[in-house]
Parts: C-alpha cells; structure tokens; sequence
C-alpha cells in the first residue's frame, strides 16, 4: 500500500511540474479580431506557441521567453507575426523552420468554428522565394493538445502526421505561386492530396507574382469564404483587396468522394466543430515544392527551390502575417 501511494505521489507531483513549467511560459502575445456583421470586429486576448517539437529543441519543457522564440525564427509585433526560416547563430546559419499555434487566454488552443463565415489576413510574401512556403491553415486538433499535454503539442494533419484528422490549407503560397486546399478525412482515411485551387494551375499565369495583379512584392488582403447551404460547406471562396481594390479569385465547389473521405461535406463538419490555426514556413529537400510552384503549378525552374538554393541565395526568407480577424461573412473587412 505503502508503495502504491508512492507512485500516485509521484506521479501527482511530476503532473504539477508539467503544469507549473507550462504556465511559466511566456507566449508572445498576438491580438486577433472576432467580427459579426451587426457588431463589429471585437479583439482577442490570444496569443502564438510553438510546436512542441521546435519547443523542446534548444532545451527543458516550459521554459520558453520571447528570446528563445526568435532564436527559433518567431517573432511578435502589435498584431504582426513575422516567421523566419533561417537563424544565425554566430557565424552559423540554422534552419528554424518554426510552426506556431493560436492560443486563447484560457491556455488552450482557439477553436475557430468557420463553417458559413469568413477568415481574413494581411500577408506579406514578398521575401518568400520559389521552393518555399509560408502556410497557414486550419487543423482539427484537440482544444487542449495531446492528452491534455502543454499547448504546442497534439499536432495532426490529413498526412497523418502526429495523427490522421481534416486539414484546411487556406494559404499555402511564396512569392511566385499559391494553393488553397482542403483535405477531409473520415477517420484514419484522408483525401492527401485534396481539392485545391491554384490560379497558375488554372490558366491564370499572370494573376500571383511581383507585378501581376496580385502583387507579392507588395502586402495584401486574404479573405477566405466558407459558404454554407443548409447546414453544410457549398463551397471555399476566395478573394483578395490590394491597395484597395478587390481582387475575385476562384473557389473549390467539390472536394473527391464523400462515402470514402468525407468530401466537401466532411470538410464543412470539421469547420462547424472548430478548428486550429497553425501557422509556419518551409521547405521542401524531397519535392523543393514542386507541387505548389513549378511545372504546371507554377514558374519556377527546376532546383531553383531546393533548400540549399534558399539558404544560399536567400537566407533571410521570411513571412509576416498579421490583422487576423474570423467571423460572419462580410464582416471581416468591413470599414
């Protein structure tokens, strides 16, 4: 008995470390904005975590401060988040490659329920080259993490990474090409390479790039439009506002087989339950991107996006997000 109170003991107590560390550390604080179209934009007291995997890179659980985060490529300013691939670290040169989170002020992550509402962004791609991708997207993870784990862990995505579950790629983009793509799953079975809109894919060749009608050189607008019919996903709209102007762009309207992955159907429900923002930039050493920006999918040359490339001839790259606002459609980029 004696010894079995000992455990528990322990235990109990190896718990209530995990939990001070956790609440001792210090996430940098990002505002974000919930809009409704009879009330407003109302901002929130949210902040960003890193995976647990960058988290617990460079030393103990829950001992994160700002300076640890932007030794890993992450940093806060007003509502502006800034990700940069790579880090110096004296004379050395390290890929970071940071993936972050938005929490709630409870701790757990914001669960954004997007079915029949909208999601805007202000990005900046302009130092975002061809083989790199500046993602943010919407995961069905659990609210409080991995077996209500510290925040930054329980990731998964439609690859099955952590675990299988829906995954939404509002914006997977650089400079040179960008993809929206949903990716629904119906238990373990996920639509991998999922229903997507790319413009350049499209025949839109000259829609996305420095000087095209969506400027990357410049900042810009991102609305994305879940739009409900009865209760379920009709369709993913998007559309962009650039020094003022509105910018129409395309829409996904099916989404592969409903009885095997869940379609558009299934994507809608995991909107409607709610969903994590993650938010990161990488890249890509098996494919270089291929994918999202070159051949058919966009202009970049063949090795111009392999990682040793980026370093080399771009080893700043970096993507700023900011002026994140969710809510009824409309309302997000109401004056």
């Amino acid at each position: 008995m004696h010894s079995t109170l000992t455990s528990i003991g322990l235990v109990a107590w190896l718990l209530a470390c995990q939990a001070a560390a956790q609440s001792s550390e210090q996430h940098p604080l990002l505002p974000t904005w919930k809009c409704t179209t009879s009330g407003g934009c109302v901002q929130q007291n949210t902040s960003i975590v890193l995976d647990k995997d960058a988290k617990y890179a460079q030393g103990a659980p829950g001992s994160r401060t700002s300076a640890d985060y932007a030794r890993m490529g992450v940093a806060t300013s007003g509502n502006a988040l800034t990700l940069t691939h790579y880090v110096r670290s004296g004379n050395q040169l390290n890929p970071a490659s940071p993936r972050v989170y938005l929490l709630g002020p409870d701790g757990k992550y914001v669960m954004m329920k997007l079915l029949g509402q909208e999601i805007s962004v202000d990005v900046d791609y302009s130092d975002v080259p061809c083989g790199e991708n500046g993602a943010f997207y919407l995961s069905e993870m659990k609210p409080d993490g991995q077996n209500n784990a510290a925040a930054g862990t329980g990731y998964c995505d439609a690859q099955c990474q952590g675990y299988c579950c829906n995954e939404m790629d509002i914006l997977e983009a650089n400079a040179r090409a960008t993809a929206m793509t949903g990716h629904p799953c119906n238990g373990n079975n996920c639509d991998k390479g999922g229903c997507g809109y790319n413009p350049y894919a499209s025949g839109q060749r000259n829609f996305w790039g420095q000087g095209m009608t969506v400027d990357t050189s410049k900042p810009f607008t991102v609305v994305t439009q879940f739009q409900a019919n009865g209760g379920k996903l009709s369709s993913i709209t998007r559309k962009y506002i650039q020094n003022g102007r509105q910018i129409n762009s395309g829409s996904i309207n099916t989404c592969g087989s409903e009885a095997s992955t869940g379609g558009l159907t299934g994507m809608g429900a995991a909107l409607g339950r709610g969903m994590v923002l993650a938010i990161s930039i990488w890249n890509d050493a098996a494919q270089q991107m291929a994918w999202l920006d070159s051949g058919n999918n966009g202009p970049c040359r063949s090795g111009e996006g392999s990682p040793s490339n980026i370093q080399n001839q771009h080893p700043g790259t970096h993507v700023v997000y900011s002026n994140i606002k969710w809510g009824d459609i409309g309302s997000t980029t109401k004056a």
